[in-house]
């Protein structure tokens, strides 16, 4: 048996987010559960969930965007059974003065009808896709997609949840499995510069990896890049647990 593995998604994302980087995830024994971000409006509760569908002993975390809040907030709660942790295009600090009040600004537009659940979802892609990939009809219909299955409802959750994260830097010290730090090189949502620093305070064996043109949305844009990367991680983490599959 492969170590199990959880995967988080990030703000308007389900499991598909994760899929065109399903190749990493081989042998095909691995467990592997993909928890929702959508139904909680808090980290801690979110990721006791994601802790609630994981089978007894060790596992791995893979988290993106506010997955990647929420992996920390796993690491935090379950720290004696972290086997591995992957961090995708995302932050260890808590939010900005800046990011907060613009999530605010959404919610209180889709609360007083200013704006609909549609037009406050279709200004995203502009700001998580590289400019290479902004018209790529597929891509962009399943970021709406995605959208739409998270809905108004679950999307305000998740604007709380990440508004209200702590900062995770301390809990990163504590990390010693192996772990991934991976984010798209021109990433204008979760700035490379945050992955460097998680990665400078990751204590264990770390691997630091910046996708080449990949804005925010790296494991769509690119995948062969970010598969490459995670099959690596995942041989390590299999490889310090014990686990027999390999690739």
């Amino acid at each position: 048996m492969t170590t199990p593995l959880l995967l988080l998604p990030g703000i308007m994302n389900d499991g598909r987010v994760w899929m065109p980087v399903r190749g990493a995830f081989v042998p095909t024994d691995r467990p592997i559960v993909v928890a929702r971000t959508d139904l909680h409006d808090h980290v801690t509760a979110i990721a006791a969930a994601a802790i609630s569908l994981m089978p007894d002993g060790p596992f791995a975390v893979a988290g993106f965007s506010l997955g990647g809040y929420v992996s920390l907030e796993v690491c935090r709660q379950a720290a004696d059974r972290i086997a591995g942790l992957a961090l995708v295009d995302t932050g260890a600090r808590s939010d900005t003065p800046e990011s907060s009040g613009n999530r605010r600004q959404m919610i209180e537009a889709l609360d007083s009808g200013n704006s609909t659940y549609a037009e406050v979802a279709g200004s995203f892609p502009p700001k998580l896709l590289h400019p290479a990939h902004v018209e790529d009809a597929a891509l962009t219909g399943l970021l709406a997609d995605m959208a739409r299955a998270v809905g108004r409802d679950g999307f305000k959750r998740q604007q709380t949840a990440a508004m209200s994260r702590p900062d995770n830097r301390p809990v990163l010290r504590g990390v010693r499995a192996p772990a991934l730090v991976l984010c798209g090189a021109e990433d204008k949502v979760t700035p490379p510069e945050l992955s460097d620093e998680m990665a400078g305070l990751l204590p264990g064996e770390v691997e630091r990896v910046t996708v080449a043109t990949a804005g925010h949305m790296c494991t769509l844009e690119q995948p062969a890049a970010v598969t490459a990367a995670l099959a690596r991680w995942l041989r390590r983490v299999d490889a310090a647990t014990g686990s027999s599959g390999t690739r």
